[in-house]
């Protein structure tokens, strides 16, 4: 049984479950407001729920990435204009900025300069961008927009205009700018640049649902061109195979180029859901990897040597707590803050994602030992719900547990609205199973 931190949510956790038994979970989760997602006036989320202690973390900024996935939690999950509501404001938090693209698009400027690139992370109220240095350079935040999208048009839930196909069309161009395949970019981690598995994989399922919607008989009439740039299934299919194969060059690892190497990171579990780009072997191993090397009692580390709210985190000055990679890197070498081994924050947004992976293959061939995992992790994911007695309350979502001392606790990003999404959606596919094992 793993850690379990919230009683009444022990007292309801089983590693055989029935259907009634699903509906009691969702009943008191619902009761206490665990998949609660405070929306702007505009459909859009903040990364988390802040409060005046927690303002320091910049939680209340708008992700691309991170809106994605919620939205994509509400479509899933029936509340369809939800999700609406929060990928049309996106667009328009696109439109309003594709100078970015074009720019790159038109070698007017250098890619290499990340504050020019488009920007991921925002002030959601007034579409804004923020005037603070960051790392940009997220092409797999980009590409989450546009397979999401694309999804929602290919499903007749999005009827977009011609000024918002237009805008879709930056996309494949400025990958094809950037040439996404080999370009160093922060990834899902906002962290040192570097050719990534995760970001190329996203880019690619994203360059693929563009190419699907591209040949809908339907869709014809609306064909993706930008000013004089046409984008062709010609131009989709190089970029497309570009992608393909720079992975099957790199994974199962993330990064192996010399000097950044990196053999394990959680984020390829994304390939698998919702993405679903690498093959079930593929795929094996990715979870595997993670699993073996990674999984810990509380959650699951990013990647092995992760610093991000590392041991005693809270001792750290605020400012460089959520300040940009290096800066938080050069501040504990400089104070002598080496990363233990074991000593990573360990995430709550990928159990629940391994549980919807496990159900999804339990689904597929109702082989009961993929429902005996799925259970498992849905099981670790209802653990990191806080305890009562937590400085913010029970029933939070964290972003993470980070050790303090010799306890791993919630950090401040809590809850996450990331973590909800995931949460819920393992809620949802572990209904779906047992619906169909009964």
């Amino acid at each position: 049984m793993p850690v379990l931190h919230n009683n009444q949510v022990a007292r309801l956790v089983k590693d055989r479950y029935e259907l009634k038994d699903l509906q009691n979970i969702s009943l008191l989760l619902r009761e206490r407001e665990v998949f609660k997602f405070p929306a702007l006036d505009n459909g859009l989320f903040p990364a988390a729920i802040v409060a005046a202690s927690t303002e320091y973390t910049g939680y209340s900024a708008v992700w691309v990435r991170d809106n994605v996935y919620v939205a994509y939690s509400h479509y899933i999950l029936g509340e369809i204009d939800i999700a609406l509501k929060t990928i049309n404001c996106l667009m328009r938090y696109f439109q309003k900025h594709r100078i970015r693209f074009e720019n790159i698009i038109n070698s007017n400027t250098d890619p290499k300069n990340v504050m020019e690139r488009p920007h991921i992370r925002f002030n959601g109220e007034n579409l804004d961008e923020i005037n603070q240095s960051w790392e940009h350079a997220q092409n797999d935040a980009l590409g989450y927009f546009l397979w999401f999208y694309c999804k929602l048009i290919s499903d007749k839930v999005v009827h977009p205009t011609q000024q918002e196909v237009a805008t879709l069309s930056l996309f494949p161009l400025y990958f094809e700018a950037v040439s996404y395949w080999q370009d160093e970019d922060s990834g899902h981690w906002e962290e040192t640049r570097k050719i990534e598995a995760s970001s190329i994989g996203v880019v690619v399922a994203s360059l693929k649902a563009l190419k699907k919607l591209s040949i809908e008989p339907s869709f014809i009439p609306h064909c993706f061109q930008y000013e004089n740039r046409l984008v062709t299934i010609d131009l989709l299919d190089n970029l497309i195979h570009q992608g393909i194969d720079a992975l099957s060059r790199i994974l199962p690892s993330e990064c192996i180029q010399p000097g950044q190497e990196r053999r394990y990171d959680s984020a390829l579990l994304f390939l698998i859901y919702p993405l679903q780009v690498v093959d079930d072997s593929m795929g094996d191993q990715i979870i595997s990897d993670v699993i073996d090397n990674l999984q810990g009692l509380y959650g699951i580390p990013r990647y092995l040597g992760d610093s991000f709210w590392c041991r005693d985190y809270e001792d750290i000055p605020e400012n460089i707590r959520t300040s940009i990679s290096t800066e938080r890197e050069q501040w504990l070498k400089d104070n002598g803050r080496a990363l233990g081994s074991g000593e990573e924050a360990q995430w709550c947004i990928f159990d629940p994602i391994i549980s919807t992976i496990f159900g999804v293959k339990f689904q597929k061939t109702r082989q009961t030992e993929f429902l005996e995992k799925q259970i498992f992790y849905f099981n670790r994911s209802l653990g990191q719900l806080t305890s009562d007695d937590f400085k913010i309350g029970g029933f939070k979502c964290p972003e993470l547990y980070y050790l303090k001392g010799t306890d791993y606790v919630p950090n401040d990003a809590t809850p996450l609205l990331w973590t909800q999404a995931n949460l819920r959606i393992a809620l949802r596919t572990m209904e779906q199973s047992l619906s169909m094992e009964n």
